[in-house]
């Protein structure tokens, strides 16, 4: 798939698709007419990708964790330095938080909901 229909499917702008090229994030084959082509595999990537992002991590260290995504996984670390490790267990445990004040924010507007549709349920018509 050309950039336009990658940058759609996952609602991230061409430019920062060229970005995540420029880091090493992404790879894109080249057409003849030098156009960038991405396997369907890219579509998951840039949501993982951005998922990284919004959790706080720099590029450099999604670089380096992003072969840990993969299946099989394939994992190298020729970089891991006591700062990086020290870095990402830092960033694990904020994302660990994270997802537990998210759980209880959608348990209660899940409980709100069942008690708005039970109060309404209980309404004559």
């Amino acid at each position: 798939m050309r950039i336009g229909e990658l940058s759609e499917r996952t609602g991230t702008s061409r430019r920062l698709l060229r970005y995540y090229e420029e880091q090493g994030l992404i790879v894109a084959d080249r057409t003849p007419n030098g156009y960038r082509d991405y396997d369907e595999f890219y579509v998951d990537r840039v949501l993982q990708i951005r998922g990284l992002l919004e959790a706080g991590l720099p590029t450099r260290l999604i670089k380096q964790i992003l072969p840990c995504l993969n299946k099989p996984r394939i994992i190298h670390f020729p970089d891991a330095t006591p700062e990086m490790l020290a870095t990402l267990e830092h960033e694990r445990d904020r994302m660990t938080e994270r997802v537990e004040c998210l759980t209880r924010n959608r348990d209660a507007i899940a409980d709100y909901l069942a008690a708005v549709r039970e109060t309404r349920a209980q309404q004559p018509a």
